[in-house]
């Protein structure tokens, strides 16, 4: 009894370090966005024009983005090896460090071109943190949790992103609301940069009070982890890798037309650019209940059928979706967006966490992850919005290429999920269901745990 009571605290820290260390870490990184709309192209690039000093802010900003593939990499490399909390804690402190740093650089008034040299470092550091942080805190959080619960387990690292992006958003604005235009221009936006120090202590008191899960410590006491897991899984499990991309595909391009180009595409067309916001700031609190609600329902369906069907009504709703935007009532556009990002957007990226895990085994399984998620953001998010742009223009200013661009990211997004291996699905179609003591393992691909057993070891 007291080893149950023991093991269900871990499990309820566990979820804690999973919700609050990414809510941090994407706190952090979205204060960067908003600084750089906002502050960062008159104070630390005021050369030239006011356009060059926008695109030189936007530029540094979209720095983060190249580097998380790196970061992802590299964390899945030594998380596979020395294990999952030790790279966790380390993400966190870097993002802290990066943050609390540019809170305290100097402008370019003051320092110069170091100012802007330590800024794109900074910024650097940060999108090296992000890349690292979403594979270790799923795992961590997947890997302790029973077989039937993976994926409620797992959504609560997705749900960070969300609730970042509203801590932040609301820290920026409460700070202009509270210090006046003039003194949050002159100095008070560097106060939610500066909070991050605060924050990210919580953060490691709680994460530093978490184990690795039992069947990654059993692998590394054994001394059965991977030499060398990004080489291993490209050459032994290149399927899970597609399929992890193929699911990165059309999620993270819905995300990026409901939260970026809508805003320039309404703006351009409807000149109501608030509407976008408040249904942007609704379906964000939304959010923290809608994912943890399908991460629960895929635990009982399957990953695969609700994938399936997701990206299907994505693929089908994005064309009624751009007619709407083009003359609907704009006071239905949060309606909207609850049912596109809460409903379809949330039903894919919800069970995420669990899903992927379950493609790769243990030894390999951060590299894996990580890799897919990474390399899947940059080849969908990263580029829709500069794409829908030129589809746009090249479309005569009618958005149908755009609907034709997000139709085929959801057809490939269709035939990844078809092919990924999905155990509670399978389990259910059996008559069977998962154990509930089960290590993640157990739910691994077939092919895959054919094919440790060829794998380096340290």
């Amino acid at each position: 009894m007291f080893q149950a009571s023991r093991s269900a605290l871990t499990r309820k820290r566990v979820l804690g370090s999973a919700f609050v260390g990414t809510t941090i870490e994407w706190y952090d990184f979205y204060l960067y966005g908003t600084a750089a709309a906002l502050i960062f192209s008159t104070q630390f690039f005021p050369q030239g024009s006011s356009l060059g000093g926008i695109l030189a802010s936007f530029a540094t900003f979209a720095i983060a983005f190249v580097a998380r593939p790196l970061g992802g990499i590299v964390a899945g490399h030594l998380g596979d090896r020395i294990g999952r909390k030790s790279l966790l804690v380390i993400s966190l402190l870097t993002m802290g460090v990066a943050t609390t740093g540019i809170g305290l650089l100097p402008t370019f008034s003051v320092g110069g071109w170091f100012s802007v040299v330590a800024l794109v470092v900074l910024r650097l550091a940060q999108g090296l943190s992000a890349g690292a942080e979403w594979g270790g805190s799923a795992l961590l959080s997947v890997e302790h949790a029973p077989a039937a619960h993976r994926g409620f387990f797992g959504s609560f690292t997705q749900i960070g992103s969300a609730a970042g992006m509203l801590l932040a958003t609301s820290a920026f604005a409460g700070a202009r609301a509270g210090l006046g235009e003039e003194a949050f221009l002159a100095w008070g936006w560097r106060l939610p940069f500066l909070a991050s120090a605060l924050l990210v202590g919580i953060g490691l008191w709680i994460r530093l009070g978490v184990r690795d899960a039992a069947e990654f410590t059993r692998l590394r006491e054994t001394e059965q982890t991977a030499h060398a897991p990004v080489r291993e899984v490209l050459r032994h499990h290149p399927r899970g890798v597609l399929v992890t991309i193929g699911q990165r595909l059309v999620q993270p391009a819905i995300y990026s037309i409901l939260t970026v180009y809508t805003l320039t595409y309404v703006t351009a067309k409807r000149g109501d650019p608030g509407s976008v916001l408040a249904a942007v700031l609704i379906c964000s609190a939304l959010g923290l209940l809608s994912g943890p609600f399908w991460g629960w329902l895929s635990d009982r369906w399957g990953r695969r059928r609700i994938s399936l069907v997701s990206a299907v009504l994505a693929g089908v709703l994005v064309w009624p979706y751009f007619v709407f935007l083009d003359g609907g009532p704009l006071a239905l556009l949060p309606l909207v967006y609850v049912l596109l990002m809460n409903g379809l957007h949330d039903a894919i990226y919800g069970p995420q966490a669990a899903w992927f895990a379950e493609q790769f085994p243990v030894h390999v399984r951060y590299s894996g992850v990580s890799l897919g998620y990474q390399v899947g953001t940059i080849l969908s998010g990263g580029l829709t919005p500069f794409i829908a742009a030129g589809l746009l223009a090249l479309g005569g200013n009618a958005p149908w290429l755009i609907c034709v661009y997000i139709t085929v990211l959801a057809v490939a997004s269709v035939i990844s999920a078809a092919a990924a291996a999905d155990p509670v699905g399978d389990a259910r179609r059996a008559g069977t269901a998962p154990d509930a003591d089960a290590p993640t393992d157990a739910a691994a691909v077939p092919a895959a745990a054919s094919e440790t057993k060829g794998y380096s070891r340290v």
